[in-house]
């Protein structure tokens, strides 16, 4: 009998200001022994760094995004969808069933169920859910070297009051979604 390929999809970065929104998809393999994995945001960044490197190495995964500027042209949500929608394309097997965290699935042609609260139940949401904040959080602290005003290594771009603080003073950057109202209040579009 052929084996059943599952993927989860996760995730990260729809709320903030600036940056991308990240999207990981993960097929899990039957005795995969990776150990205590959760929702990204109940683990600390010492034990998802260390799960990170488990599922990059024990699993098939695949992680995509959309930038800021596609953001801004065809919106938070549909960026989101079109991110998932990459990440289960560029799987190197293609799965037989996904499952997505949250609540609406991309219009695709796979097999697939939103589950809310999926990545605190399904291991191969949650693994997707890891791989997608550690590799969001990377992009945002690189990008906090560029510009370190905004505090991005601490905030990840989420509009926090030092976030908001320099956006008043500094104005937006190149990696702002300048389509969102905080933002946009500060943009000379």
């Amino acid at each position: 009998m052929k084996p059943q390929y599952i993927a989860g999809i996760d995730e990260a970065g729809r709320g903030p200001l600036a940056g991308p929104v990240v999207a990981a998809a993960v097929i899990l393999p039957d005795g995969h022994a990776i150990h205590g994995l959760d929702d990204s945001k109940k683990l600390s960044a010492k034990r998802r760094a260390v799960l990170e490197i488990q599922i990059i190495e024990k699993t098939i995964y695949y992680i995509a995004l959309c930038d800021e500027s596609e953001i801004d042209s065809i919106n938070i949500l549909q960026a989101t969808m079109l991110a998932m929608t990459r990440a289960a394309e560029g799987l190197s097997q293609s799965p037989d069933h996904i499952l997505v965290d949250g609540n609406r699935l991309p219009k695709w042609d796979f097999q697939a169920e939103a589950v809310i609260g999926g990545d605190a139940i399904h291991p191969c949401i949650s693994a997707a859910s890891i791989l997608a904040k550690e590799y969001r959080d990377r992009i945002m602290i690189a990008a906090a070297e560029e510009y370190p005003e905004y505090g991005w290594e601490r905030n990840k771009g989420y509009g926090t009051a030092e976030h908001m603080a320099a956006l008043k003073k500094y104005g937006p950057t190149p990696l702002h979604r300048k389509s969102f109202a905080p933002v946009a209040q500060f943009s000379l579009l």
